[in-house]
């Protein structure tokens, strides 16, 4: 049996690439900071590739810093460099499901997933 999945929480690191296709088609990437479990450590970073309906939402709602979780598998392209002829690789993880996750106030606004009629206020709280 092969598995070949991943899951990631982390922080966008910049806002989507987006392309659209003139089939209708429409990708977007970025990357993801993931920390580790040691704050001393550095977070460790992952390219992702979003299409379709998923890609939409991200060019819609991620912006750089948005607390975002993907599933996906890895893939690894390559390619010949144009200049040099030599082999080029980028890991990159093809996103299969996006969530936002955010929820507090992001640059004086709501967060991408959470409309102001959901947030509480003191006086909704029963204590």
């Amino acid at each position: 049996m092969s598995v070949n999945s991943i899951s990631l929480v982390g922080r966008a690191g910049r806002d989507p690439e987006v392309r659209y296709f003139e089939s209708g088609s429409i990708v977007a990437n970025l990357t993801i900071a993931v920390n580790r479990r040691s704050k001393q450590d550095e977070p460790d970073w992952f390219n992702l590739e979003i299409w379709g309906k998923q890609a939409q939402v991200a060019a819609d709602y991620v912006k750089k810093g948005s607390l975002i979780g993907i599933t996906g598998s890895f893939k690894l392209d390559q390619w010949k460099d144009k200049n040099t002829g030599e082999d080029r690789f980028k890991p990159v993880v093809r996103v299969d499901r996006l969530e936002l996750l955010g929820g507090r106030k992001e640059e004086g606004g709501f967060s991408n997933n959470e409309p102001p009629m959901a947030r509480s206020t003191e006086e909704d709280i029963p204590f």
